[in-house]
């Protein structure tokens, strides 16, 4: 009689019984459908044995004496396929009074059952509007021996539909492990004699696989006079969760299944993604992926020298495509058409000069060039020198002299009116969101009529100039802007015209509010409470409220409260010397500026509760949207002289000579211009959003020692980053504050007030001003460079 068959496995998936003292050709075979190239897990043969199902599984679910899913029990320690005498006893199942022989230490024991399994299916799992097919499970349960427990994961993985091996010693389970990659393990960490569990899963989470592998640790239960152990020695051998002891089936299944959807699940996306960009790093085409409102989220351009593909996020690098795409005609004619296409460079050419669209500096240089053709040499040459001017790019800044003159202004002006200079090193500022916390437990107002008395009483003088902005930042826990905000646009009739209630209206200043950083010195609220009080009283001048219509107020109080949201603390050419997010994002130009409006947008419209905008009509929300951004965009210094130039050629000029009755042709200011207003706007947001110096002596003193604060901390932070400092004047060390406060009201504010006061009239402000830079001419006099005069502290 032959010895018993051995139940083999072939790599193409199919299960055959082999009689040892037989040939090799098969004598049953049933194939299990895996494809050709997939592993085999979870092997199933069906047999009419009834009374060999060990008694420790007849506590099965139901059907569980008739159903048995086939096992594999690793490591048992036989000989390959031989019983002889002094190798260890193979483990063995009786089948129809047959023995079964384990092949080797990693081959397969296969038990039987009397019905044919359930078939596993494949899941479906959608990761956007990517559609994935996921494999069933597999889990790998690490057991020394068998017992209750062990039996509970076994039979738990067969309700669950998981392919299911188990194995006896450390070494079956690592190439076992290593062979089928399971999403799950399960190690035995009850006893420690066996062996150490902890050392399985190190040497485990040792391999490349198990990077996307859940490990559970079985543990004992904690006996009743024992303190329940910690599971940082499991987490740091490498477990992610810990199982108490518990054999029943429905514990181990709902165990199971919470993995499954939850860290494998995670894990499987986690490898669909990598999957893509594997794809993508390994494709020789350009690529473009796209949301689903065609925005362009990952752009991929294969280079054909040095690195073979490169990937570019649009958040980061954004490259002209149009610049790498090709001409067909032109390719076509590069040989025998080569002639014709250089002879039709030259009438394209000649069509470009005759064309009619022609910008106004266009025609300028055009007359200009008429005139010099019969003007005598010193004109002609004169004439030169401003065509050379006309087409330089700034033609409203003016030239400094060299640093040595003036270190202060040209430091100033230079940290304030350009972007920057690039990277120079690796360091990247990275623009974070303030974590805001409740200052205090003052109750927020439901209307205007609701703020407290001690609030109420100051407010009581938010239509004078000489308003103190301090007093109401320390009265309201530095909250001023609501409070402020809800009076001023409560004045202008702002909800009236918005149709919102002033519930919305106070939480949507509630929410521009915590979106200012607490923690910076000088850009915070308060800065833009005293931007709104600023730009409500120059609305309250005849001149500026008989130019502007109330969309374009509502507009101007909407751009002050918001034109600083989120503001860092640094300046612009600060973010771009430091590459941050939002200079790649705004490509360098006006950074903070463009992400004050755009968040402020973005705040308002996500919650109806807070949007305020929500009742308008399409055409009045897109008007007074642009009028917002408009007016915030032109707080950005670089244009600083090219708007004061504008206001002062097209407003106060013709305002002069229309009021001498002079002959001038000059239009008047009115409603009637709409360029005019915008012009308007813009001055009016610049002069409140610098109106520090006029301010009355104390105020302007303590608002010079902020932003000083400010560009110290900025300096600070430049020279620990090992970035350029853009304005080495302001030094905590060695920092005259009047001398920078001179150069500031000398190089910006004389003259853009002396224009806005030639517009709205504005005597106070223009004597605190005076009065203000005597202060600061006396310290410096002195070589005093602290706030304030000895006598004075």
């Amino acid at each position: 009689m032959g010895c018993a068959p051995s139940i083999h496995v072939s790599q193409s998936g199919v299960i055959y019984c082999r009689d040892s003292d037989e040939s090799n050709s098969p004598r049953q075979t049933t194939s299990v459908s895996q494809g050709p190239a997939a592993p085999l897990h979870g092997l199933f043969v069906q047999t009419d044995a009834a009374d060999v199902i060990p008694r420790s599984r007849a506590s099965g679910p139901p059907g569980a004496a008739r159903v048995r899913r086939a096992r594999t029990e690793l490591g048992s320690g036989g000989s390959s396929g031989s019983s002889s005498a002094g190798s260890a006893a193979p483990a063995t199942t009786t089948c129809r009074g047959r023995r079964r022989h384990c092949c080797s230490s990693a081959e397969a024991e296969t038990q039987t059952s009397y019905t044919s399994v359930k078939q596993v299916s494949s899941a479906e799992v959608r990761i956007g509007p990517m559609r994935l097919t996921q494999d069933p499970i597999q889990v790998l349960l690490i057991f020394a021996k068998e017992d209750s427990q062990s039996d509970g994961f076994w039979w738990a993985c067969d309700r669950a539909g998981y392919r299911c091996n188990i194995a006896r010693t450390p070494e079956s389970a690592l190439e076992c492990f290593l062979d089928k990659h399971h999403e799950i393990i399960v190690i035995d960490h009850r006893q420690t004699r066996n062996f150490d569990a902890e050392a399985v899963c190190r040497s485990i989470r040792a391999t490349n696989p198990s990077e996307h592998t859940v490990i559970l640790a079985v543990v004992s239960q904690a006996s009743g006079d024992h303190e329940e152990a910690s599971v940082l020695p499991l987490l740091h051998a490498g477990f992610n969760r810990r199982f108490m002891e518990n054999s029943s089936i429905i514990a181990c299944y709902n165990e199971l299944i919470q993995i499954e959807h939850g860290e494998v699940r995670s894990q499987f996306k986690l490898r669909a993604c990598n999957s893509v960009f594997t794809a993508l790093d390994h494709c020789h085409e350009a690529i473009e992926i796209t949301s689903d409102d065609h925005v362009i989220q990952i752009h991929k351009v294969h280079r054909d020298s040095g690195d073979n593909s490169q990937t570019e996020s649009h958040s980061f690098r954004y490259k002209n495509r149009r610049k790498e795409s090709i001409d067909v005609k032109s390719i076509s004619s590069r040989g025998s058409d080569a002639p014709s296409l250089q002879n039709r460079r030259y009438p394209s050419m000649a069509r470009i000069h005759s064309m009619t669209i022609e910008a106004p500096i266009t025609k300028v240089i055009n007359i200009i060039n008429a005139a010099q053709e019969n003007s005598p040499v010193t004109v002609a040459e004169a004439l030169d020198r401003v065509l050379e001017i006309l087409r330089t790019t700034e033609l409203y800044s003016p030239q400094l002299g060299t640093k040595d003159e003036d270190p202060h202004t040209s430091d100033l002006v230079g940290g304030l009116m350009t972007d920057g200079l690039r990277r120079l090193s690796g360091n990247e500022y990275v623009f974070t969101k303030n974590v805001h916390q409740s200052h205090s437990h003052l109750a927020m107002p439901i209307t205007i009529n609701d703020v407290p008395p001690c609030i109420a009483q100051l407010l009581d003088n938010e239509e004078s100039w000489e308003f103190n902005i301090f007093e109401l930042e320390a009265v309201t826990h530095k909250r001023p802007l609501v409070y402020l905000g809800l009076k001023v646009f409560s004045r202008f009739g702002v909800c009236e015209f918005l149709h919102c209630s002033e519930t919305t209206l106070r939480a949507w200043l509630q929410v521009i509010e915590a979106n200012y950083h607490s923690s910076n010195a000088y850009h915070n609220s308060t800065h833009a409470a005293d931007v709104l009080h600023a730009t409500a009283f120059f609305l309250g001048k005849e001149r500026v409220k008989g130019s502007l219509d109330q969309l374009d107020e509502v507009a101007a109080l909407i751009a002050a409260t918001v034109h600083d949201v989120d503001h860092p603390g640094r300046t612009n050419s600060f973010l771009c010397n430091a590459g941050s997010e939002l200079a790649v994002l705004y490509n360098d130009t006006a950074v903070l500026e463009s992400h004050h409006t755009a968040l402020a947008f973005q705040l308002t419209v996500k919650d109806s509760k807070c949007n305020i905008f929500k009742n308008i009509d399409r055409n009045h929300y897109r008007t007074l949207r642009q009028a917002i951004i408009d007016m915030v965009l032109a707080t950005e210094m670089t244009k600083h002289f090219e708007h004061v130039n504008k206001f002062v050629n097209s407003i106060n000029k013709p305002l002069a000579a229309e009021i001498e009755g002079s002959d001038c042709e000059c239009n008047p200011t009115g409603k009637n211009f709409p360029e005019n207003q915008i012009l308007i706007k813009r001055m009016m947001i610049k002069c409140a959003d610098v109106a520090n110096p006029c301010r009355p002596l104390d105020l302007c003193i303590e608002w010079a020692g902020r932003i000083s604060e400010e560009y110290f901390a900025q300096t600070d932070e430049e020279k620990r980053q090992g970035l350029p400092v853009v304005m080495p004047v302001f030094d905590r060390n060695t920092c005259s504050i009047p001398k920078s406060q001179i150069s500031f009201i000398d190089y910006f504010i004389t003259d853009m007030f002396d224009a806005w006061d030639a517009f709205a009239h504005l005597p106070a402000l223009m004597q605190h001003l005076a009065d203000n830079y005597k202060h600061w001419k006396t310290l410096d006099d002195l070589k005093c460079k602290s706030l304030r005069l000895p006598s004075d502290s």
